[in-house]
């Protein structure tokens, strides 16, 4: 019998997504494909840079995600970019929306992966940073990233 395999490698990423925002909160959500558009993606022909998720009527939707079509014999290409709905439970969505109202915060993707076969999308309740904080990561993340340089730098005189 063959075993479904957990596959979380990212087939596609939202880089900015930490960079721009504080993200307090991530769900993973289900999406709605077509048979060509999950063959594409698993090609990791999908970017989600400028991507976001709207909540309307109960049900959740991503916008600006695109996936390239399929090139291999297929007839049917849906709309790269089409709003695509996000399949989450209805206490999350409602929480979601709630917290999405407040001032500041948006629902925005992380990543896209396969999980047993299911293409899974990580949305991130995000608080927009502003200029200043943009900055202070990058003190403390260059800051980190000299102290480790440091120590490797004494390991090496130590051996």
């Amino acid at each position: 019998m063959g075993k479904n395999k957990s596959n979380d490698r990212p087939l596609a990423q939202n880089k900015k997504a930490s960079h721009d925002y504080f993200i307090e909160e991530t769900y993973e959500a289900g999406i709605v494909l077509t048979g060509t558009e999950i063959k594409s993606l698993r090609q990791g022909r999908a970017n989600i840079s400028d991507a976001f998720a709207t909540i309307r009527n109960g049900e959740i939707f991503i916008h600006n995600m695109h996936i390239s079509p399929f090139e291999q014999g297929n007839r049917h290409n849906p709309d790269p970019s089409r709003a695509r709905k996000l399949l989450l439970h209805k206490v999350q969505i409602h929480k979601l929306l709630g917290q999405s109202k407040q001032e500041g915060y948006a629902i925005v993707p992380l990543k896209i992966y396969t999980r047993n076969g299911y293409a899974k999308l990580l949305i991130g309740l995000g608080k927009g940073k502003k200029q200043y904080d943009k900055r202070d990561t990058a003190a403390k993340r260059d800051a980190q990233r000299d102290i480790q340089r440091a120590l490797r730098e004494k390991q090496k005189i130590a051996r």
